[in-house]
């Protein structure tokens, strides 16, 4: 129980990456407040140490009150986990202002937002941990997918220039980088490969996991390992890293 009394933040919390590291933290005895748009899918996840607060992270003032209310209930956070985001593919000559907008409000400010808001109660405690799930696609080029490629670059650099601000103190600053997660992102993304193709869903299935060099989906829970490796008793010299979760990607 290695977190136990400490508060933890997690945006995007009620799905995939995010609910498996709320999982993996609250089962270290950590008090977990899951954030996300959808209410229902929130409450669902609800348990013992997981709470949820329906907040939008592409809005200030979403975020300034969600935050501020998470810390009136539980405390400071210590442990902050800027997960939520979105990934939709479009050829840039294709693009419109609205898109790549939408597209940067949600990725790159709502890490911004939700770090900033964070850091206000964790800089009041003796230990911190900020972590940006970003994606392989921060730290390469991700074909058909320049505004959400440029959108991960942001968090990564992010998380570079706040981990140089912060040396020396007792917070680290790292980014995660998986590459194709089994979420409930594949369904969609196989729905648009089979238009695009003409390919059965099986077969567009079988593309998305070819991508990866492992040849197969990572599953949420290793990324939640990285997450708590992270969130470790040894973790503080690993700062300003973007660590690979992506199945031997070179």
């Amino acid at each position: 129980m290695q977190h136990e009394g400490r508060h933890a933040l997690i945006t995007g919390g009620g799905t995939g990456i995010g609910l498996a590291i709320a999982r993996s933290l609250a089962a270290e005895g950590a008090e977990v407040t899951i954030t996300g748009r959808r209410a229902e899918v929130l409450e669902a996840a609800r348990d013992t140490r997981i709470h949820p607060l329906q907040m939008d992270v592409a809005d200030e003032s979403s975020v300034v009150d969600g935050i501020a209310a998470a810390v009136d209930a539980r405390g400071p956070i210590q442990i902050c986990v800027a997960n939520a985001g979105i990934a939709e593919p479009s050829a840039i000559h294709k693009t419109d202002l609205a898109f790549w907008r939408r597209t940067m409000g949600i990725n790159l400010d709502g890490a911004f937002l939700t770090i900033r808001e964070s850091l206000g109660s964790m800089r009041q405690t003796d230990w911190g941990r900020v972590i940006a799930v970003s994606s392989i696609a921060g730290l390469r080029g991700l074909k058909g997918a320049p505004v959400y490629t440029a959108s991960k670059h942001g968090m990564v650099g992010l998380i570079r220039g706040l981990a140089a601000d912060y040396l020396g103190k007792q917070i680290t600053f790292n980014a995660l980088c998986p590459s194709y997660v089994d979420t409930e992102i594949v369904p969609q993304n196989v729905a648009r490969i089979m238009e695009r193709t003409g390919l059965s869903e099986a077969e567009a299935r079988k593309t998305m996991e070819g991508v990866n060099p492992h040849g197969r989906l990572v599953l949420p829970e290793e990324v939640a390992e990285a997450a708590m490796w992270l969130c470790g008793p040894a973790s503080g010299s690993i700062n300003g890293q973007a660590i690979q979760v992506a199945g031997g990607e070179i």
